[in-house]
């Protein structure tokens, strides 16, 4: 998944820094996004996933206008689905890496 950085996407615009770069909590929704993907051909007729923990390292900044590939693995499967993530820049560079899981859950009982 590629994604262009946009004002609306730097910490400042989202309250998490005072810099007019790509804002951690964007980038996690990217990554986060990457592993719904990856996980959809994992699931049953009737299944979804949840957010469990997010371990993330931002170590690169990424300016207005710059672009974001980001990519999820799957590493560990089961009722909790663990996935490899990582970012790279338009250039090349190293943004971000770690690793985000996910717990499957039954849709209707869990939305009520």
């Amino acid at each position: 998944m590629r994604y262009t950085v946009t004002d609306d996407d730097t910490a400042v615009a989202l309250g998490s820094g005072d810099v007019t770069v790509l804002g951690t909590p964007r980038l996690i929704a990217w990554l986060e996004a990457a592993t719904v993907s990856e996980a959809a051909p994992h699931l049953a007729e009737g299944q979804t996933t949840v957010g469990a923990a997010v371990r993330v390292r931002h170590r690169r900044p990424t300016p207005v206008g710059g672009t974001v590939d980001v990519y999820a693995s799957l590493t560990t499967e089961g009722d909790r689905l663990t996935f490899d993530v990582s970012a790279v820049d338009g250039d090349g560079h190293h943004v971000a890496d770690g690793e985000i899981d996910r717990v499957v859950v039954d849709r209707a009982s869990f939305t009520g």
